[in-house]
C-alpha cells in the first residue's frame, strides 16, 4: 500500500470541529453509568480539606480519568485526548489535565481507601449488567501477586532500590478474578513502596480480595492462587475465614524438602501439557513433568499449635536440562529433577489441582496489561496521587473488560490493547438535527456488527 497522491496534493488541516477520534466511549461510558461509577463516587471520594477546589466535582473527575485511559492515556497530560473536535457536544464535565492533576494530588491515604470502596462496589456492578465473570456460581480464582513498576524521577515519594540492583521502583500488589471461562478481571490493588516486601500486608488484602470477588458473584468454589511470596499462616488463615481453598507456592525450605525426599518413586505421575509450558527457573520449554501427592503434609509446624495447617502437598518435578545426568555402563542411573511445590486444599483431583495452580500465570497477562497501557508511567511526584491512579486503571481495566463481554464472544477474551482497537478508537463525525446528534463511523469498518451490537446494548433497556 502507498500514498495515492503527492504531498502537494493532499493539504492538512486540522479544522473540523465535528470530529472525534474516540467514538468507541460513548457506549463504554454509557456502560459505566447504568453501573452507577459517578454515582459511587459521589457517595463515598469526600476529599475534606483539599485546597484550590480539587475535592469539587470528584465525580466528573473520576470519570474524566477513567475515559482518558480508556481512550489510551498514560499519564497526566495524555488525559489531553479528551479535549478535541466534537467531544464537548457528546461528553459533559471534561475537565483539563491541570485540574485532573490537581485532583489526584489532593489524595491522602485515607481518601485512597474511599476510592478502593468505589472500585470494589464499582466491580460489583459490572458483573451484574455484564457477563464479566461466566460460571462464577460454581468455580472462582482469586490470583495475589505483586510488581515492580520502574520510575525515574528521584523527587517521586515511595520510589526506592528494592528487589533489582540500582533501579528505583514502586512495588503495587493485586488481586485478579477468573474462572476457567474468562479472562481475569481486578478484584484489588494497592501501592506500596519500592523496598516493601512481597508479602507486606497481604492476609489483609487477600480478605478484602476474597471479599470482593464474593460480591462480584463468585458464590461458588473460590481458590485463592499465589506464589512462594505469600506462603504464610496469615494469608492462609484469610482465606479459612472467608471460607476459601488456597493453592500456594512454598519454595524449597528444609521441612518441604524432607517430604518430598520420601516420596516413593512409583508415587508419580505422568503429566503431559497440552502445550509446552516455560520453566519458571530456565526458561526452557518443557512438555512433560511428573507430579505426586503428600497428602497430610503440615505446614508451619514450628509455629503454635492453632496457626498449623494440614492439608496437602502437590510437588511437579522436570528434568533439569541444566545439570548432566549421570551416567553408567546400563544407561542413565540419576536422573537430576528440579521440583515445584505447592500446597493446597484444593478439592479436585491431584493432575486437575496441579494444572489449575499452574494457571496461576494469568494473572501475569493483567501486569503485562497495566504497563503497556495506564501504569507505563506513574506520573506524579506524590505517592497518593500514584495510588489514586492506579486504582483508577484498575477501574478503567474492568470496565473494558465488561465491554468486551457484552460485544462478543471474541472481545471477551480479547487483550486491551484490540478492545481499544476495534470498538473505543473509532473515527465519527457528528451532524445535528432536531435536538439529536447523530454519530457518523466509517464505512466498512471491520468490526461494525460487533460495535453497532455494544452500542445498541447499553442504549437498551437495562436487563
Amino acid at each position: 500500500m502507498q500514498v495515492s497522491h503527492t504531498l502537494a496534493a493532499v493539504p492538512v488541516v486540522f479544522d473540523d470541529p465535528n470530529l472525534i477520534a474516540s467514538a468507541g466511549l460513548v457506549p463504554v461510558m454509557r456502560l459505566a453509568e447504568r453501573c452507577g461509577l459517578s454515582r459511587l463516587v459521589t457517595e463515598k471520594v469526600k476529599l475534606t480539606g483539599a485546597k484550590n477546589g480539587a475535592g469539587a466535582s470528584a465525580d466528573a473527575k473520576v470519570t474524566g480519568i477513567v475515559a482518558g485511559m480508556a481512550a489510551g492515556a498514560d499519564s497526566i497530560d495524555d488525559l489531553h485526548i479528551l479535549r478535541h473536535g466534537a467531544m464537548p457536544a457528546v461528553f459533559t464535565g471534561i475537565r483539563a489535565p491541570s485540574t485532573l492533576g490537581t485532583f489526584l494530588r489532593a489524595f491522602t491515604h485515607g481518601h485512597a481507601l474511599q476510592l478502593h470502596a468505589v472500585h470494589r462496589r464499582f466491580l460489583a456492578e459490572l458483573a451484574t449488567h455484564s457477563p464479566l465473570l461466566p460460571g462464577s456460581g460454581e468455580k472462582a480464582f482469586i490470583d495475589v501477586d505483586s510488581t515492580h513498576k520502574r520510575v525515574y524521577g528521584r523527587a517521586k515519594q515511595g520510589a526506592e532500590y528494592g528487589r533489582f540492583k540500582g533501579i528505583r521502583t514502586l512495588h503495587p500488589l493485586l488481586a485478579t478474578i477468573c474462572t476457567p471461562h474468562s479472562r481475569p478481571v481486578i478484584a484489588g490493588v494497592r501501592m506500596r513502596r519500592g523496598k516493601a516486601a512481597d508479602s507486606r500486608g497481604a492476609p489483609k488484602f487477600v480478605s478484602e480480595a476474597l471479599a470482593t470477588a464474593a460480591e462480584a458473584g463468585c458464590t461458588g468454589t473460590r481458590i485463592l492462587r499465589a506464589d512462594s511470596q505469600f506462603y504464610n499462616a496469615g494469608v492462609i488463615a484469610a482465606c479459612r475465614r472467608a471460607g476459601s481453598h488456597f493453592s500456594i507456592t512454598t519454595g524449597m525450605n528444609p521441612s518441604v524438602k524432607r517430604a518430598i525426599h520420601s516420596i516413593p518413586d512409583q508415587a508419580w505421575q505422568q503429566i503431559t501439557y497440552p502445550t509446552a509450558v516455560p520453566d519458571p527457573e530456565t526458561g526452557e520449554l518443557i512438555s512433560d513433568a511428573e507430579v505426586a501427592e503428600i497428602p497430610a503434609y503440615t505446614a508451619f509446624a514450628s509455629r503454635k499449635k492453632s496457626e498449623r495447617v494440614t492439608a496437602r502437598l502437590i510437588v511437579r518435578r522436570v528434568r533439569d536440562l541444566a545439570k548432566p545426568t549421570v551416567v553408567g555402563d546400563q544407561g542413565e542411573l540419576f536422573p537430576v529433577w528440579r521440583h515445584h511445590p505447592f500446597f493446597t486444599d484444593n478439592p479436585a483431583q491431584t493432575l486437575q489441582a496441579e494444572r489449575e495452580h499452574r494457571h496461576h500465570a494469568v494473572v501475569e497477562q493483567v501486569i503485562a496489561d497495566s504497563k503497556a497501557g495506564a501504569l507505563a508511567h506513574l506520573p506524579s511526584g506524590h505517592f497518593n496521587a500514584n495510588a489514586a491512579w492506579l486504582t483508577l486503571w484498575a477501574m478503567t481495566y474492568n470496565l473494558l473488560r465488561a465491554t468486551g463481554a457484552l460485544t462478543s464472544a471474541f472481545h471477551a477474551k480479547a487483550t486491551t490493547a484490540t478492545l481499544r482497537t476495534h470498538l473505543v478508537h473509532v473515527p465519527a463525525r457528528t451532524a445535528r438535527s432536531a435536538r439529536r446528534i447523530t454519530l457518523h463511523l466509517p464505512h466498512n469498518w471491520p468490526w461494525q456488527h460487533a460495535w453497532t451490537h455494544l452500542f445498541d446494548t447499553v442504549h437498551g433497556p437495562a436487563g
